[in-house]
């Protein structure tokens, strides 16, 4: 199965850099190159991509609003986005996570790392790791020129049962399945069981979406010690 990718950039360089790059891989195929916002949102439209790559900053509309319409969109349900960014501690790679991306990379990253994630997002994978994801979320938190991160209410977490709360904190802490199944002495098939029902009951994409959430609703806090 060859798996369809869409970039979206404004700089020409950059995009045919990273075609070059993509159309070597045998399983994948770049479907159509946008420059902005705006053309990204039709053409996702227009050709259903598997993942879109998808800078933040471009003239008109972003890359920030272009992924949060198509997280928001139920059309495009199956369609992933990997945020890329100039700076991988960027202030904006937070809100991109919050704004529906499945991941970031830097635009730095190695060939090899970028040909795997778009493999790995495309599977419905996150492809930040958990513990990837909650340090990112803490560093964001602590840096005292950015704002902190609009609160979810905590009533959203009443959908899920008390071993799905405990397996969602341990997530955001940055626990693997491996991890809380040997935390919790239970098999990671079961411990994946509950986390894909928590993802499914909070409406969540992907696992760095349900880490995300465990902050905005303060299940855990950034500094909060690691759950015994």
């Amino acid at each position: 199965m060859t798996l369809r990718v869409l970039l979206v950039d404004d700089q020409v360089l950059i995009r045919s850099g990273f075609a070059a790059l993509i159309g070597s891989a045998d399983d994948l195929e770049v479907v159509g190159e946008a420059g902005d916002g705006t053309e990204a949102l039709r053409l996702a439209a227009d050709l259903r991509p598997d993942v879109v790559l998808m800078d933040i900053r471009m003239p008109g509309v972003d890359g920030l609003t272009a992924s949060r319409q198509i997280a928001a969109s139920t059309e495009l349900a199956d369609v992933r986005v990997i945020v890329l960014t100039t700076f991988e501690a960027d202030e904006y790679v937070f809100e991109a996570l919050r704004s529906g991306a499945s991941g970031f990379l830097g635009k730095s990253v190695e060939p090899d790392e970028l040909l795997d994630a778009i493999r790995v997002v495309a599977q419905g994978e996150a492809l930040l790791s958990p513990r990837a994801t909650s340090s990112l979320i803490a560093r964001f938190l602590a840096e005292p020129r950015t704002a902190a991160p609009a609160a979810a209410d905590a009533a959203t977490l009443d959908v899920l049962t008390e071993r799905e709360r405990e397996m969602v904190a341990l997530a955001a802490h940055g626990l693997s399945n491996d991890d809380i199944a040997g935390r919790l002495y239970l098999s990671p098939l079961t411990v994946k069981t509950h986390v894909n029902r928590a993802m499914t009951k909070l409406q969540v994409r992907d696992r760095a979406q349900l880490v995300v959430l465990a902050y905005q609703t303060r299940l855990v806090r950034a500094g909060d010690p690691e759950p015994r």
